[in-house]
C-alpha cells in the first residue's frame, strides 16, 4: 500500500506551531528530526516551508534534502530564496540536482547561475544532457524554445505500433509525462503524432503512419510563451510540438509548463498594473525596491500636480459654491474606478487574443454603453443622496448627477481606448491600468466637473 503524503495544510491542522518547531529544530541543527518531518511532505510543501524562513535557515533546511527531493523542491522555491541557496550550494551538488531534472527545468536552473558556476555544472552533468541544456540556453527565457523540453518519444514514419510501444517503454523512466508519440521523417521533420490510446486499440503490426493525427498545431522556438499558452488553451492541448523553420522537431511543451507560464504572466501583469518590476520580487534591498517603484509614483505625482493646477484655476467658482467641493472626491473616485475597470477588461482581452481593428470599435462602443448604464445608476443614487441627506437644491443635484454621468462615460471609454492605443504602437498595454489611466482620469474628471459647475451654477 502506497504511503500517504501529507500536505502542509494537514500538518498545520495537526500542529499549528509546526513552523515554529521547525525553526527551533533548525537552530539546534536537529537534522534527523527535520528529515523525518520532510519525509511525509510533498516537495511543493517543503518548498513552501523553506520559503517561510530567512536565507540562512532556508539554506540549512535545503542542505538536508536528498538529491531527488532537492531537484523537485528547488523548482518550487521563490526566486530570491533559490538564488541565495544556489550561491551557498556546492557546484557538484548543483550538478547532481540538475542531472535529475527534465531539460527545460535544468535549463531554467542553469540560466540563473553565475557564468563560471554554470560552466562547471554543465561539465559535471551527463554529456547528452549538457549538450541539450546548452542548446536550450540559446533561446530567450520567455520563448517557446526557453520553456520546451527536448526529451520526447518519437518513431520513424515507417515504424509499427510495436516499435512505438517499445520506444515508450525505453523513454518512460526519463520522461515524466508522455501524452503523444511523435512521428518523424528520416531528417527529423515532423509528420504528425499518434495518441497513446491508439497504440492500445490497434494491432502491433499496424503501420504508425496509418493512424496519424496529421491535423495539428505547432509553434516555433521563437514564439512568445504567452502565445503558446493561448494556443494550448484555445485548442485544449496537453502538449504542443516545437519545430524550426524547416519543420524539424526540436522539442515539446507540456501543460504543466504552460500552467507555470500562465502564473508568471498573470503575476507580471499585476506588477505592471501597479507600475512595478519583476526585479522587485528578487530584491531584498529597500533602496532597490524604492528605485523600482519611484518612476511611476513620480508620474502619479506630476499628474496630481496637474490636477491641483486645474483645481486652483477654478478657485473662484469653488468659493462661490463651497458645497461643490464636497463632491470632488466622489467624481474623481468614480471616474478612476470606471476607467480602471474598462482598462483591465481590455488588457485581459488583448492578452488572451488580439482584438482586430474592426472589432476594437465594437469593444469601445460596448464599454461606452456600460459606462452609460453605470453612470445613470450612480447618478440616480447621488441625486437622491444630495437631495435627502445634504438637502441641496434640485437644480444643483441635477447638474451634479449629469456631471457624474459624463465623467463615468468618458473615463470608461478612455480606459478601454488607452490599452488599444498602446498595443497599436508596440507598448505593453498592461501598463495602462496603473497610475497612467488613474492620473489621466483624475485630471479629466476634475476639468469636466468644475467646467460644468462653473457654466451652469456660477455664470
Amino acid at each position: 500500500m502506497a504511503e500517504e503524503i501529507k500536505s502542509l495544510h494537514d500538518l498545520l491542522d495537526e500542529d499549528p506551531e509546526i513552523l515554529d518547531n521547525i525553526s527551533v529544530l533548525a537552530d539546534e541543527e536537529a537534522a534527523q528530526s527535520l528529515v523525518t518531518i520532510f519525509a511525509d511532505l510533498h516537495p511543493a510543501d517543503i518548498a513552501e516551508i523553506i520559503n517561510h524562513f530567512t536565507p540562512e535557515k532556508a539554506n540549512y533546511l535545503f542542505s538536508l534534502l536528498d538529491t531527488e527531493t532537492a531537484s523537485e523542491v528547488i523548482l518550487e522555491l521563490d526566486e530570491n530564496i533559490r538564488e541565495k541557496i544556489l550561491e551557498k550550494t556546492d557546484t557538484q551538488k548543483i550538478a547532481d540536482i540538475v542531472d535529475e531534472l527534465d531539460t527545460d527545468d535544468a535549463t531554467d536552473i542553469v540560466s540563473e547561475l553565475p557564468e563560471q558556476v554554470a560552466e562547471q555544472v554543465l561539465e559535471n552533468i551527463e554529456p547528452e544532457s549538457s549538450e541539450e541544456v546548452k542548446e536550450l540556453l540559446k533561446y530567450p527565457e520567455d520563448s517557446a524554445g526557453g520553456i520546451m523540453n527536448s526529451d520526447f518519444v518519437h518513431v520513424n514514419e515507417n515504424a509499427t505500433i510495436a516499435d512505438a510501444i517499445e520506444q515508450v517503454r525505453l523513454k518512460a523512466e526519463d520522461i515524466d509525462h508522455i501524452y503523444h508519440v511523435y512521428v518523424l521523417k528520416e531528417n527529423e521533420e515532423l509528420v504528425g503524432y499518434t495518441l497513446l490510446k491508439s497504440l492500445l486499440i490497434n494491432s502491433l503490426d499496424t503501420k504508425i503512419n496509418t493512424i496519424l493525427e496529421e491535423d495539428f498545431v505547432t509553434v516555433t522556438a521563437e514564439t512568445d510563451q504567452e502565445e503558446v499558452a493561448n494556443l494550448m488553451k484555445k485548442y485544449d492541448m496537453v502538449s504542443i510540438p516545437v519545430i524550426d523553420g524547416n519543420g524539424l522537431m526540436l522539442g515539446r511543451i507540456t501543460i504543466d509548463d504552460v500552467v507555470d507560464v500562465i502564473g508568471e504572466e498573470a503575476e507580471e501583469d499585476i506588477q505592471k498594473f501597479a507600475g512595478l518590476s519583476e526585479e522587485e520580487e528578487i530584491s531584498d534591498s529597500s533602496f532597490t525596491i524604492s528605485r523600482i517603484r519611484m518612476p511611476w509614483l513620480l508620474v502619479a505625482l506630476i499628474g496630481e500636480l496637474v490636477s491641483a493646477l486645474v483645481l486652483s484655476s477654478y478657485e473662484a467658482s469653488i468659493h462661490k459654491i463651497v458645497i461643490a467641493s464636497f463632491f470632488i472626491p466622489i467624481v474623481m473616485a468614480m471616474g478612476g474606478s470606471s476607467g480602471t475597470q474598462a482598462a483591465i477588461v481590455m488588457v485581459r482581452r488583448l492578452t488572451e487574443h488580439d482584438i482586430w481593428l474592426k472589432d476594437s470599435f465594437k469593444k469601445i462602443f460596448k464599454e461606452f454603453t456600460v459606462g452609460i448604464f453605470n453612470g445613470f445608476i450612480s447618478a440616480a443614487i447621488l441625486m437622491l443622496a444630495t437631495l435627502f441627506i445634504f438637502k441641496t437644491e434640485l437644480y444643483f443635484s441635477f447638474v451634479l448627477s449629469v456631471s457624474l454621468i459624463i465623467i463615468m462615460v468618458f473615463a470608461t471609454v478612455l480606459g478601454a481606448t488607452v490599452p488599444l492605443f498602446l498595443k497599436r504602437f508596440g507598448i505593453d498595454p498592461a501598463i495602462a491600468t496603473g497610475p497612467f489611466v488613474t492620473t489621466m482620469n483624475d485630471i479629466f474628471a476634475l476639468s469636466i466637473y468644475l467646467s460644468i459647475i462653473t457654466v451652469f451654477l456660477i455664470r
